[in-house]
């Protein structure tokens, strides 16, 4: 369930709520108060700063502190909710702030808070509204589908306390749409691989779809072959779920520029023949990230009145052992006419992916991003919380990188080196699907991908750190983040072509 976000003309004490959140800082002479926190202090008999210190509480971001306040507020209890040093105050600690409320108030119905005054002036307040309201968005979040003793979130309403403007209300409401495309990624990453066959990712895709003005082309069986999607067929073959290609477009009038977005979705990688080991199956339902991060992007954008063009390739595939599989050493033609040598059938996102860079590319926008849990490689170079970044255009890896910035998803810049392009040579076709000698597989995966686009800027996100979360952090919950989604948004809102 979203929970309600609403400006609220009330003073903090008089407001009438479950909880009431205030925000509350952490500088180098101690614990400092933030706005709203007197009344809680008042409500103590000022003793609100030893309470504090005693409990150990030291306001760094996203810490809570319950505080009892007797039945002397309109609200029947208060929260403390850490900001750290409010100096260094940004869209993101309103973000975890508000998912750090979230969780907190998970027993309750109605919270009210003071957290969007605790933005200094240096930062926009509409940003920070559409900040805070995706942290509450994001920090309910719940994936309860298949559990028989499910404990769902009773928070319903939130009340935004300070003062109002247009533009607050609508960063307050776009914040609230953007966190509703992450969870509908979430949701479809976390569903286990047996109710997403790519039929099944494709009817979710075409509601959503309709719902939401965009249009949409599928090929599947034979038209796989005749749009000669040789990368889709193979990895797809060997499932008795066959491979289907979705393409979605958000084309609104008057559009002077496009922007394609790719993603990777193989919805259970069991490596093929290549397969895997049983723990390394364990999480494979999550390989579909990067589609659900195009899909659900996209669903959002008539919503947010985006003027860009925006087109989505998305593969879908289940990459399974069988007697008909992809047999290492089989050669694929892939769309664009290059044949690929396939020596490791686990290494099998890079070939769907050549297919629809290719398609992109054909269809000739200003500039492409592609997503995909692609290398574990990337995990040991940047561990799970940053996504590796690596594309054909310094101006366009740094437009894209400074769109993640600003939502919060973190980026690396990565080389894509020519002198390793050999390693990916072949004896038997253009290129081999996997390097030779060790390390570097980010890279080399990289480099692969980069051999399918022809034309715009491109940039790859190998996201296999990112897109899952071991537990629960920050607004991320456990399982699926729908990591991507916020950061396609804000590209498409903000995109400006590269000029050659």
């Amino acid at each position: 369930m979203t929970p309600k976000i609403e400006f609220v003309g009330s003073a903090p004490d008089r407001v009438r709520a479950d909880l009431l959140a205030v925000p509350v800082f952490s500088t180098a002479k101690g614990i400092q108060l933030g706005p709203g926190a007197d009344v809680v202090d008042g409500a103590l008999g000022g003793s609100l700063l030893a309470f504090a210190t005693e409990t150990g509480f030291e306001a760094r971001r996203a810490d809570v502190l319950a505080v009892p306040t007797g039945g002397l507020l309109g609200a029947k209890a208060a929260v403390l909710v850490g900001m750290g040093d409010p100096e260094t105050i940004d869209t993101d600690a309103l973000r975890r702030a508000g998912a750090a409320l979230a969780r907190r108030a998970s027993k309750v119905e109605k919270v009210a808070t003071t957290l969007l005054d605790a933005v200094p002036e240096s930062l926009d307040r509409a940003e920070a509204a559409q900040a805070l309201a995706e942290g509450i968005v994001l920090g309910a979040y719940q994936f309860l589908t298949y559990k028989s003793d499910a404990k769902p979130s009773r928070l319903a309403r939130v009340q935004v306390l300070g003062r109002v403007g247009a533009k607050v209300r609508d960063g307050l409401a776009r914040g609230v749409r953007i966190a509703e495309a992450v969870t509908w990624a979430r949701d479809l990453v976390n569903e286990p691989a047996e109710a997403k066959s790519p039929e099944t990712v494709v009817k979710l895709a075409r509601a959503l779809a309709r719902a939401n003005g965009l249009t949409v082309r599928v090929w599947s069986g034979e038209q796989l072959a005749r749009e000669r999607l040789g990368g889709v067929i193979g990895v797809g073959v060997g499932s008795d779920r066959p491979p289907r290609f979705l393409r979605l477009a958000y084309e609104p009038r008057g559009a002077r520029k496009t922007l394609a977005l790719v993603g990777k979705g193989v919805v259970f990688d069991s490596g093929g023949l290549s397969i895997k080991t049983a723990g390394g199956m364990e999480t494979m339902k999550t390989d579909m990230s990067g589609a659900a991060a195009v899909i659900a992007a996209m669903s959002a954008l008539r919503d947010l009145g985006v003027k860009t063009r925006v087109l989505g390739y998305v593969p879908l595939v289940e990459n399974m052992p069988s007697g008909i599989a992809m047999r290492p050493g089989d050669v694929l033609r892939m769309r664009n006419g290059k044949t690929v040598e396939v020596l490791n059938t686990d290494a099998e996102g890079r070939l769907i992916l050549a297919d629809a860079l290719s398609l992109a590319s054909e269809d000739k926008p200003d500039a492409i991003v592609d997503i995909a849990t692609l290398t574990g490689a990337v995990t040991i170079a940047l561990g799970d919380k940053i996504a590796g970044l690596m594309g054909t255009d310094a101006s366009w890896n740094a437009q894209v990188g400074a769109a993640a910035d600003r939502v919060g998803e973190r980026t690396w810049p990565l080389p894509l080196p020519d002198d390793y392009r050999k390693l990916l040579d072949s004896e038997v076709a253009d290129l081999r699907n996997i390097g030779t000698g060790g390390g570097g597989g980010t890279l080399t995966a990289g480099l692969f991908l980069r051999e399918f686009v022809n034309g715009a800027p491109w940039v790859h996100l190998d996201v296999a750190g990112t897109a899952r979360a071991a537990a629960d952090d920050g607004y991320n919950s456990r399982g699926g983040t729908g990591y991507g989604v916020r950061t396609f948004i804000e590209l498409a809102r903000t995109f400006d072509p590269v000029k050659a």
